[in-house]
């Protein structure tokens, strides 16, 4: 049985190897979206969702608002820990990047997990996944951005990191507006599927999925680091692949969907 001077023990060794774990993990991110993009891309789905049914884990699952509070909780507290600890230290640039990844992941774990209306079980495997990737990437965003990177003055009047806020305000707005558009899709009582209208969904079969990529593109581009690129390129190689099935299942489904819809990017794709 482990005593609390062999916790500590262990943690001070983790410390001493945390840039090193940091950079790790980010260059497997990349690594991890490129292999995921590749399996997407032939056609495989990830198993949660519409296609939950599709899992053979599927008799394990965890109910919908526990699963998302659950694994999205650790993007929020990692950084927030990182943050408030380091706060005397933090330059007001570090505090707005850090801010910028903590507000999304308040609204995710706290507020988005009980808007949600009857939403399917997520399979137990998916949840576990879905819990270590935000753990693993709000350590990485919290870290380096509070200890590893130290932006001067500049950074704030500079060109490109107000794009960047642009982007990922303009990125939000879009996903929180196709979010609710889902959730109020089904009058109380009815079941079944229908086709989204409204907001960006006149453009795009998954305009949830493409206010997303936005947002985290846009933190990348105010960044400019390491992990903040990695999350925004996996944010990229997961949705899109899975932006083009829901796109091909609409297709199928409805004989009226409008067909000059396009899956994830506008008149694009």
């Amino acid at each position: 049985m482990w005593l609390l001077s062999d916790v500590i023990t262990v943690f001070h060794y983790f410390l001493s190897y945390e840039y090193q774990l940091a950079e790790f993990v980010s260059y497997s991110m990349i690594a991890c979206g490129m292999i995921v993009f590749l399996w997407l891309s032939r056609g495989a789905k990830a198993s949660y969702g519409r296609y939950s049914n599709e899992s053979i884990f599927r008799k394990y699952s965890v109910p919908a608002r526990a699963a998302w509070f659950l694994q999205e909780i650790p993007s929020l507290i990692i950084p927030l820990l990182y943050m408030i600890t380091l706060f005397p230290s933090l330059s007001s640039s570090n505090v707005v990047v850090v801010s910028l990844f903590v507000a999304h992941y308040a609204q995710r774990s706290l507020i988005y997990p009980f808007l949600i209306k009857g939403g399917k079980a997520t399979p137990l495997h998916i949840f576990l996944q879905a819990a270590l990737f935000c753990a693993g990437n709000g350590f990485i965003q919290g870290v380096w951005h509070t200890r590893y990177v130290d932006y001067n003055e500049d950074w704030m009047y500079d060109s490109v990191t107000w794009a960047g806020i642009a982007l990922f305000i303009c990125g939000a707005f879009t996903n929180l507006q196709s979010d609710s558009i889902l959730r109020n899709l089904r009058r109380p009582g009815e079941r079944g599927y229908k086709i989204p209208r409204g907001g960006l969904f006149e453009y795009v079969s998954c305009a949830n999925y493409f206010g997303e990529s936005v947002e985290w593109i846009g933190y990348a581009l105010a960044a400019r680091t390491l992990p903040a690129f990695a999350f925004a390129l996996f944010t990229v190689c997961n949705l899109g692949p899975r932006a083009v099935h829901h796109h091909r299942w609409y297709i199928e489904k409805f004989e009226d969907y409008p067909k000059t819809r396009k899956a994830i990017i506008p008149f694009v794709l």
